[in-house]
């Protein structure tokens, strides 16, 4: 009998769907994931009032928080203002879950929003500029752009040397696609960056903070995993932090 597959929590976003609220995650995440990584996958609701990220984290052997339309809120790191879409609920359930997760030893993975909101959760702060400000390069394709154009706005990063994603893409430099409107402010105490932009943003990073590996990036690997060697390197490490192999 072959062998369970270790099984990887993916959090839901707050869709409206018709008239109706939806728990939903974009397939793409869990596709490239499950194809990727070679892990089942189970989807986390963000419903915080009807459970607790406590009850959750001790059946997942790992989590993914997905990138979404939504923002973090501010008030999570201590500032204010911002623009909406916002989703109260998947702050709620993703940050808490962030620490149960690393309190249980299991590895935490993140993708765009996830990669913002594991920063929040461990004390670091968000910048809302990067497509407004000159000293930065353009990290979001323009206003009115196509949907697959957005995945087509690319721009190069330098991935720190030793470090986790190197390692798994044998490189030290990529271009990634950019679709973020948000960034990294304060990198949060404990988090080792893992890759910059060329204006200095960074753009991944990592972390051991209980033993197994946290591994977020700013870019979206499960847009092009099927066809991207690099997307689909950062999809094997997920797999093999899964199986206490990374």
């Amino acid at each position: 009998m072959a062998a369970a597959r270790p099984v990887l929590g993916v959090i839901a976003c707050t869709r409206q769907v018709g008239t109706e609220p939806a728990q939903a995650v974009m397939e793409r995440y869990i596709r490239a994931a499950m194809r990727h990584a070679d892990v089942a996958a189970l989807i986390v609701p963000s419903l915080a009032d009807l459970m607790s990220a406590a009850e959750i984290a001790p059946r997942l052997d790992g989590i993914l928080l997905t990138g979404s339309p939504s923002n973090v809120e501010p008030v999570r790191y201590e500032d204010d203002g911002g623009e909406g879409p916002f989703d109260p609920g998947r702050d709620e359930i993703a940050l808490d879950l962030v620490g149960r997760m690393i309190d249980l030893a299991r590895p935490v993975f993140g993708i765009c929003r996830g990669f913002q909101e594991i920063n929040v959760a461990l004390g670091g702060t968000l910048r809302r500029d990067t497509s407004a400000n000159d000293d930065l390069i353009r990290h979001h394709a323009p206003d009115g752009a196509a949907f697959d154009a957005m995945f087509d706005h690319l721009h190069p990063v330098h991935l720190s040397e030793g470090g986790m994603i190197a390692r798994a893409l044998g490189k030290a430099d990529a271009t990634v696609n950019s679709v973020h409107y948000q960034g990294i402010g304060r990198l949060a105490p404990g988090l080792v960056t893992e890759a910059t932009a060329p204006d200095g943003l960074v753009e991944a990073y990592s972390a051991r903070p209980n033993g197994a590996p946290l591994v977020a990036v700013q870019w979206h690997p499960e847009w092009d995993a099927d066809s991207n060697p690099d997307s689909a390197a950062y999809f094997h490490l997920l797999g093999k932090a899964l199986r206490g192999e990374a």
